[in-house]
């Protein structure tokens, strides 16, 4: 089932991704961003109904919302549709009223929608997530930071409606000057495959060659991977940390690592559910540093928050040979993995923790059973 945590945009492409078929009204990528017109008709940025809301979490930032000019009417905001016409859940941003709302309709009305002053710093990041039981909506003024605002009972049919769902970005206004809302970073923090701060990360991926993911700065960060299909059915890869930097202080004094002043990599798992899953990953540091008395722990939560739910504690299959860590999870214990959420992987030694890699960890489905 396609979950709605699968569906990636940052609109850098151009063009909108065919994940957006529905799209409707003249929406189109301006400047690395979908914009949603607001006139007098109705546009939005829309994928199919084919998606899944159960278990799911997406966030999508509004950097631009239509203005009230003159009309009694002038929205945008951001929806679950249902199979039904009218049953839907998500956010409705009210530029007349000056009201966000968080909704849960049944024909088009929710009489217990809650509603709230908008800002347009404190709540441009939407979030919803399902956790089995509850939905939650949620804001943030930067992606990170998140308060939570409405939670109530699952309703059925988010359970029931497994891949006849749509995602639906939308703007509209009966009267006044056309304008437009934008949408951005839609389940993504990333702007680019290369990233400019402190230091600069850049990817390449392809199936038939091996993939090199690189943060440069002060110092280098390399991951290398490979995925094939052995015989035993497992996934297996291979990634290298490598840091190269000068330093004031000599490192062979000190008990922390070149690589703990680089920022953490972004490294995707992609779990094959039921299958072996291996991957190995190596920490080049300065040659009179030791990796003796470190350990690595690694986990998969459904959000990286504090509140984020358990998937799976990695911890159990990481083995630590001297700067080489090796992460193997049995074929019965993906088989569990049900949902997509983030991971990291860290190593640590007393009260040093360093951060190595973080990113998705995205589960495909098993077919044959």
């Amino acid at each position: 089932m396609p979950s709605l945590s699968a569906l990636v945009d940052n609109f850098n492409a151009g063009t909108l991704g065919p994940e957006w078929g529905n799209s409707y009204g003249g929406t189109a990528v301006i400047a690395g961003r979908a914009r949603v017109p607001c006139t007098a008709g109705y546009a939005g940025c829309q994928t199919a109904y084919a998606w899944t809301m159960a278990g799911a979490t997406f966030f999508v930032e509004l950097p631009t919302v239509p203005a009230a000019d003159t009309a009694t009417e002038a929205y945008c905001g951001v929806m679950v549709q249902s199979a039904t016409a009218g049953t839907r859940v998500g956010f409705i941003i009210n530029v007349v009223t000056g009201l966000i709302r968080f909704k849960n309709e049944v024909g088009y009305y929710d009489p217990e929608s809650l509603d709230i002053p908008y800002t347009a710093t404190d709540h441009r990041w939407l979030r919803m997530r399902e956790d089995g039981t509850l939905l939650h909506w949620d804001t943030s003024p930067d992606g990170t930071t998140w308060t939570p605002q409405r939670t109530l009972a699952t309703p059925a049919w988010i359970h029931t409606e497994v891949d006849t769902c749509a995602l639906d970005m939308s703007a509209h206004r009966d009267a006044g000057a056309d304008d437009y809302a934008e949408y951005d970073f839609f389940n993504t923090l990333s702007d680019a495959a290369i990233i400019t701060g402190s230091a600069t990360l850049s990817a390449a991926a392809d199936l038939t060659a091996t993939p090199t993911l690189t943060l440069a700065g002060t110092a280098v960060l390399t991951a290398d991977t490979s995925l094939t299909a052995a015989p035993a059915l497992a996934a297996h890869g291979v990634a290298t940390l490598t840091a190269q930097a000068t330093l004031v202080a000599g490192m062979a004094s000190t008990q922390i690592p070149e690589v703990a002043e680089l920022s953490a990599g972004d490294w995707d798992l992609y779990i094959e559910q039921g299958a072996t899953f291996v991957q190995t990953y190596t920490v080049d540091d300065d040659p009179d540093f030791t990796w003796d008395g470190w350990t690595a722990r690694s986990q998969i939560r459904s959000t990286a928050t504090e509140t984020g739910e358990l998937l799976l504690d990695l911890t159990d299959y990481l083995t630590v040979t001297g700067n080489t860590i090796r992460l193997a999870i049995p074929a019965a214990v993906t088989e569990t993995l049900t949902r997509n959420g983030r991971w990291d992987l860290e190593v640590v030694n007393g009260s040093t923790v360093v951060r190595l890699l973080n990113g998705k960890a995205i589960v495909s489905p098993e077919v044959t059973r």
